[in-house]
């Protein structure tokens, strides 16, 4: 969403909501969190829904008027699905391309002819954080078991030698690199340069994955050693074509939105100059709806076309891309009214004062109110759309690189210790056939350890830049 788009909705979003005093806006936030968390563990009810339910129970206890709260989650809501809608579609399309055609097949492949012995978990590593890229967590999962399953068969290593590294590279791009869902948002909340926040993103990422992935699996190995299970392995994609895109281009294509959303921050660094003819250029075609479009048409040509598809494949292909992810798009949407809501009943200023009453680094406040909300909720989105819009007013008065460093905070948070009310807890298990137990002491662990890693150099980071 461009800067003057952002202006005009601000503009355009209601007065605040309600007068309350901080202890009647404190007990609102308690019970609107907990009306969402009970709503999703104990009954089961689907995010959306229960976000819904939640911001207007939030506005009720708040003593804000009826029609005012729905005008509040509204607009949230408009204005989150303006923003970051049409970016998850195209990654959703793009990450469909990438596994139909086969082209994920052949990154795997190809480095995986190229790794052995020692150096597997890091050639795993590699992989997740590659793949992981344009695609969703569990569309990763999917895509990756097979692949984890048939090395850790036939070359005889422990399946958490193998799986960990995986699992780690898919899950810290999901919460620290846009452009998935998560980042995204929070990237809107705060107003961050998504440039700014993409780069140090990276730069977060590969010590944090470097520490959860390939040397947490050696211990992940001792504490859980079990064999990969004998049982039916997913087909892949490209065991159905007879012909698939070459690796240079498929990787090219998946790197393409992330070398341009990067150039486009580095020229803004360097030029710093609005109406020069270079920076202009740069930041339309480095703006994240152009980066990622011309990644998915450049995907028809080196994905598609030499997998094989014709024109008439192509729109069937966009559509079962696009249906998984009507959910999480009225979860993003709601948890963009939800955090609305926040803002205008006075909630963000109260957050505000509080931290600066109780002398709370904002960024581990950030972390910490992630945290809280993941651990209760088991959805990492949730908790990321839930903290950006408690602590959005924070960002008011801090520099380009500090509120990127929010937005990490954010995300690191709500990867904390992924348990049972968390989905992706269940599918790690069922894919890997092991116990709860064995689930926490391997997925749950390395998850807080991405977590705490990533966390730990965001703050780090805060006192250099």
């Amino acid at each position: 969403m461009t800067r003057l788009s952002v202006e005009m909705l601000a503009a355009d979003a209601p007065e605040p909501i309600t007068s309350a005093g901080h202890a009647q806006l404190g007990i609102a936030v308690l019970v609107g969190i907990a009306v969402i968390v009970v709503l999703i563990t104990k009954f089961k009810l689907h995010a959306f829904l229960s976000l819904t339910l939640g911001t207007l129970v939030l506005g009720a206890v708040a003593g804000a008027p009826l029609d005012k709260t729905i005008l509040s989650f509204t607009t949230g809501l408009g204005s989150t699905v303006a923003g970051v809608g049409v970016l998850i579609a195209l990654g959703a399309i793009l990450g469909k391309m990438l596994a139909d055609s086969g082209g994920a097949d052949q990154i795997v492949d190809t480095i995986l002819a190229r790794a052995g012995g020692r150096s597997m978990p890091w050639a795993m590593v590699l992989i997740a954080s590659v793949i992981g890229l344009p695609l969703f967590f569990e569309v990763g999962v999917v895509l990756l078991i097979p692949v984890v399953l048939m090395v850790a068969k036939r070359g005889n290593y422990s399946l958490m030698r193998i799986g960990i590294p995986a699992l780690a590279g898919l899950s810290v791009m999901h919460g620290l690199v846009p452009p998935h869902p998560g980042p995204l948002v929070a990237i809107d909340a705060v107003q961050a340069n998504l440039g700014v926040t993409l780069a140090l993103g990276v730069l977060v990422a590969i010590p944090t994955v470097i520490v959860a992935g390939p040397l947490f699996s050696k211990v992940a190995a001792r504490w859980v050693d079990v064999p990969a299970p004998d049982r039916m392995v997913p087909q892949r994609a490209s065991e159905e074509l007879d012909k698939r895109p070459a690796f240079g281009p498929t990787l090219a294509t998946i790197l393409l939105p992330v070398v341009l959303m990067l150039s486009k921050a580095l020229v803004d660094i360097v030029i710093d100059d609005p109406d020069n003819t270079v920076q202009r250029v740069f930041d339309v075609v480095g703006s994240p709806l152009i980066a990622l479009l011309a990644s998915v048409l450049v995907g028809i040509f080196t994905l598609l076309r030499p997998a094989g598809f014709g024109k008439d494949r192509l729109t069937p292909l966009v559509e079962k891309g696009l249906a998984p992810i009507a959910g999480i798009l009225l979860i993003v949407g709601a948890g963009g009214g939800f955090k609305q809501t926040l803002i205008d009943s006075g909630v963000g200023q109260m957050v505000l004062d509080i931290s600066e009453d109780w002398s709370i680094p904002a960024l581990l406040l950030a972390w910490l109110i992630a945290v809280a909300i993941r651990l209760a909720t088991g959805s990492a989105t949730v908790a990321t759309v839930s903290a950006a819009g408690l602590v959005a007013p924070l960002a008011a008065d801090m520099s380009t690189t500090h509120t990127a460093l929010l937005v990490l905070a954010i995300g690191a948070g709500s990867l904390f210790f992924s348990h049972v009310n968390d989905a992706g807890f269940w599918l790690v298990k069922e894919y890997f056939g092991l116990s709860v137990g064995q689930t926490i002491k391997t997925w749950s662990i390395m998850e807080t350890i991405i977590s705490v890693v990533a966390g730990g150099l965001v703050l780090l980071l805060s006192l250099v830049i």
